[in-house]
């Protein structure tokens, strides 16, 4: 965006912008244009003319998301031989041509703008003004509402069989009678935040149940309830109801168990220090034969939690064990890494700037996503997509988690990182760095059958990159990285088979599941 040549200009890539920034926008602009010279006669009675306003700002191939479009403009003609575009606002002329008892408050105020930029003497005070104007905050539109005046208040009836064009007898807002009342101090223009509080009222413990009844799948895979988006009546019955029960007073009320005297109502992390400190979940996970075939899924809570971690964790263990993860806290969202042949999917161009490190190994929960372009890697451990809520996924085991996991570009870059750590960080043996990468995926130390696993492994990869099978350096750098970044001592052919060690470690079993 610039000035008002770039309005002639016929370039798709620059715009005349009439923004004067935060504070001072929606102000009048004039931009005078001379037509060219013709041959056809000219008269202001009997000639017509054609002007056309394009608005391609983000080019021809843009979709105009990024267009600078005029929102109110007028056109006039004049036949002055050199015309110029008037140095006062509108504002400011219309005030000039009044009265002063009969000038408004803000006619005053922009006559006197304009009059004081023009004056040397204030040259000091119009670049403090200047000054102050830039510093002026970036204000954000936010979605607000307003409960509607009394008066206006829409009638609510109940509809016939669902026919709007039947309505029945009219409803007021209230609560079902088999539950408490809302509180008689409810005013009518404060229903939003009376609901609000009846919903975590002492007397309404389904909302408590429900938040720890979805905490408690989260750490043990099922829920206490099976299906935490229905507890209704045709829901399956919880399978310890008297802890559910007073997982939920305890999350309403804490301080009722030892130590906890410090809680706050309501508080998820009094509620995760509970379920983490219990004997319950800090059971080992080894399975008795005879109780799982009594109990396959746990439901007894006899052993420790076991299974696949969500997509978003699995991300992110690839991206600690590598030493990628980049930990900074809040910040917009950035674009991961997406294959070409997903956007020849869409009709219309997508326009996708793929974050460059650090920035793309932040966190899966700062990771940006559209509902009509499912993410490849997450989608392939079976994260749901943005087009409706989602309570509780639904794990599945096919061959798409494993090409994922083996393939897609976090991981490919998670291996190579892992390998130049386990060099650069281990001893120098190959027993050592083998059980230091297995240690950084599983937490815990490998034995001796796995680091021979390990070490055959690595051994036949070592020699297949020597006899030329494999390119060491298309496997063990990317674009951005090279030999000269590897530790002392290290080959690329040695970095390179580490690399598929890597690999291996990052999508076992062990390191995938919680």
């Amino acid at each position: 965006l610039g000035p008002v040549s770039y309005l002639i200009d016929g370039q798709g890539d620059t715009g005349w912008g009439t923004d004067r920034g935060t504070g001072r926008r929606h102000t009048d602009y004039e931009a005078v244009v001379q037509i060219a010279a013709t041959n056809a006669p000219f008269n202001h009675t009997g000639t017509d003319l054609r002007v056309t306003l394009q608005f391609r700002h983000s080019g021809p191939d843009g979709h105009g998301r990024q267009n600078n479009f005029l929102g109110r403009f007028r056109l006039s003609l004049t036949d002055e031989p050199a015309p110029k575009a008037d140095p006062l606002p509108r504002i400011a002329r219309v005030a000039q041509s009044k009265l002063d008892l009969k000038r408004t408050a803000a006619e005053q105020a922009a006559l006197f703008t304009a009059w004081r930029s023009t004056v040397p003497e204030f040259k000091e005070t119009n670049d403090r003004i200047e000054a102050l104007w830039r510093e002026y905050p970036e204000s954000e539109t936010v979605l607000n509402l307003a409960q509607r005046p009394a008066e206006w208040a829409r009638e609510t009836a109940l509809l016939e069989r669902g026919n709007w064009q039947k309505p029945g007898y009219k409803v007021t807002p209230g609560t079902p009678a088999f539950l408490h009342p809302l509180p008689a101090s409810a005013g009518s223009n404060d229903r939003r935040l009376t609901l609000a509080r009846w919903l975590v009222d002492r007397r309404s413990p389904t909302t408590a149940r429900v938040i720890v009844n979805r905490v408690w799948q989260a750490y043990f895979g099922l829920g206490l309830v099976e299906t935490p988006e229905d507890f209704g009546v045709r829901a399956p019955l919880p399978t310890h109801p008297e802890l559910l029960d007073w997982l939920a007073v305890e999350f309403m009320e804490p301080n009722r168990v030892e130590g906890s005297t410090t809680a706050k109502p309501w508080s998820l992390k009094h509620l995760h220090r509970l379920i983490v400190h219990s004997a319950t979940y800090q059971q080992s996970v080894k399975i008795d034969p005879e109780l799982a075939a009594r109990d396959p899924q746990n439901r007894l809570l006899a052993r420790g939690p076991r299974f696949r971690a969500d997509a978003e964790m699995i991300r992110d263990v690839a991206l600690s064990a590598a030493g990628l993860l980049h930990e900074r806290v809040g910040g917009p969202s950035f674009y991961p890494p997406m294959p070409e042949s997903m956007f020849a999917l869409n009709f219309t161009k997508i326009e996708w700037p793929t974050a460059a490190a650090p920035e793309r190994y932040r966190r899966s929960l700062y990771q940006f996503r559209r509902r009509s372009l499912p993410d490849p890697v997450l989608s392939g451990f079976d994260a749901p997509t943005g087009d409706s809520a989602c309570v509780r996924r639904l794990r599945s085991n096919t061959p798409l988690a494993a090409l994922t996991g083996l393939n897609e570009t976090v991981f490919i870059e998670a291996s190579r990182a892992l390998a130049l750590r386990t060099l650069r960080e281990a001893k120098s043996t190959d027993s050592d760095r083998a059980a230091y990468a297995f240690r950084l995926c599983t937490g815990r130390t490998p034995k001796p059958t796995e680091i021979t696993a390990l070490l055959d492994l690595l051994k036949s990869r070592q020699q297949r990159l020597a006899d030329g099978w494999i390119p060491a350096k298309e496997i063990a750098f990317t674009d951005s990285t090279s030999s000269a970044g590897l530790p002392v001592g290290t080959t690329p052919t040695q970095a390179a088979a580490w690399a598929i060690v890597a690999r291996v470690l990052l999508n076992l079993d062990e390191t995938l599941t919680k």
